[in-house]
């Protein structure tokens, strides 16, 4: 492999195992909200201890994925200088957004929502976690602006040896993002839904013991939000092909993974909503079956990823499609020895990242929804932390 070949892999490595917290963030920041929200209007002790145990997933998630996108913005810098200084001007843009609404908006009140459990009113705690999941798909919206940007330079106009944003309407309604967002937001849905489903199955297979009617509820909620999210991933991702530039997916490799990935994705959206649906309100009674719904958690991640480098190879030779080629986009001076060994650096570490966000869930699954770290400390509430990470 040559060193552009080294920087592509590089950061497809590091995107795709980025792409993997994120996708679980967008699906479990609206059923956290809505848990919280049934639980603000209930008070019943069993809304609560879902909030608890659902929230206590999404916070050790968006943790260690926060880390895992600090490598990607330095990529930007590191190996791709030539895009920066050709379309930094446009491109930058979403990014420094997405940046601020992710680490500044975001961060603060999911740090609010977490420590502010028995401190902050009833509905203004319940704001702060709603607010949390908005500007989360506030970050999705501008990271998507800016792939977009990408796959179609729209509003932009070259000025010497450099891109200007002329029309930033244009930018917004860029035919590469308006139907590519509602996808990429159904299908964190489908994921989140999915992971309710196959973590629920996990605990009623091995006995729930006290926590049945816990894991049950779970369970439908998941497979009603995997079905919504199911029916619009696939709906809005034909209705992409409408954005897609011509001859975009000449490419044997792209035209075939896309065609693999939109089969088995078509297989398990129909068994979603033709088995899992309509079997909803006694699926956690049927032993049978939860082996296979644990066994089809994965997928959702598998697909997403699948259709990204569909998205990112069907681009190739452009970084900025028909103005800025990969080549040209490629910090001068790297070597192949410096790209390898970041390669193998960020692989490393993110993939360790990974490894550790699925042990800690799966950990917290094991457990159960008895004593979550998420609100212990309450004031006037006297018990110990059941896990530390």
């Amino acid at each position: 492999m040559d060193v552009v070949d080294l920087a592509r892999t590089q950061f497809a490595v590091t995107g795709g195992l980025h792409f993997l917290f994120v996708l679980l963030t967008l699906g479990l920041a609206p059923l956290v909200a809505l848990m919280h929200t049934r639980w603000a209007r209930s008070g019943r002790p069993r809304d609560e201890a879902m909030v608890r145990f659902w929230g206590q997933i999404y916070v050790i998630n968006y943790a260690l994925g926060i880390v895992t996108g600090l490598v990607m913005e330095f990529q930007f810098g590191l190996a791709w200088s030539g895009l920066s200084h050709y379309a930094g001007d446009v491109f930058g843009a979403p990014l420094a957004m997405e940046t601020l609404v992710a680490f500044f908006l975001e961060s603060t009140f999911l740090g609010l929502w977490i420590f502010g459990w028995g401190r902050l009113p009833r509905w203004l705690h319940l704001a702060c976690i709603w607010l949390v999941t908005l500007t989360a798909y506030a970050s999705a919206f501008f990271i998507m602006m800016a792939n977009s940007f990408l796959q179609n330079p729209a509003g932009a106009v070259a000025r010497g040896d450099r891109l200007e944003l002329v029309d930033f309407g244009a930018m917004l309604t860029n035919k590469a993002l308006v139907f590519s967002l509602p996808h990429v937001v159904a299908a964190g849905l489908f994921t989140g839904g999915m992971v309710l489903v196959g973590a629920s199955a996990y605990r009623l297979r091995r006995g729930a013991g006290e926590h049945q009617d816990f894991f049950a509820r779970s369970m439908r909620l998941g497979v009603v939000t995997a079905a919504i999210g199911a029916f619009f991933t696939l709906g809005f991702g034909y209705a992409q092909f409408a954005g897609v530039q011509e001859g975009k997916f000449e490419n044997t490799g792209a035209a075939l993974g896309l065609a693999v990935m939109m089969e088995i994705g078509q297989l398990l959206v129909l068994f979603v909503l033709f088995v899992m649906l309509p079997m909803i309100r006694s699926l956690p009674r049927r032993r049978w079956a939860h082996p296979l719904l644990i066994a089809l958690t994965p997928l959702p991640f598998v697909l997403a990823i699948a259709g990204w480098i569909a998205r990112e190879v069907g681009r190739q030779p452009w970084m900025v499609w028909g103005r800025l080629t990969v080549a040209d986009a490629l910090s001068p001076g790297l070597s192949a020895g410096m790209v390898a060994a970041s390669l193998g650096a960020f692989a490393g570490v993110l993939g360790l990242l990974a490894v550790v966000d699925y042990a800690l869930i799966a950990r917290v699954v094991r457990r159960g929804p008895g004593g979550n770290d998420l609100g212990a400390g309450v004031p006037g509430e006297n018990r110990a932390p059941a896990l530390t990470f």
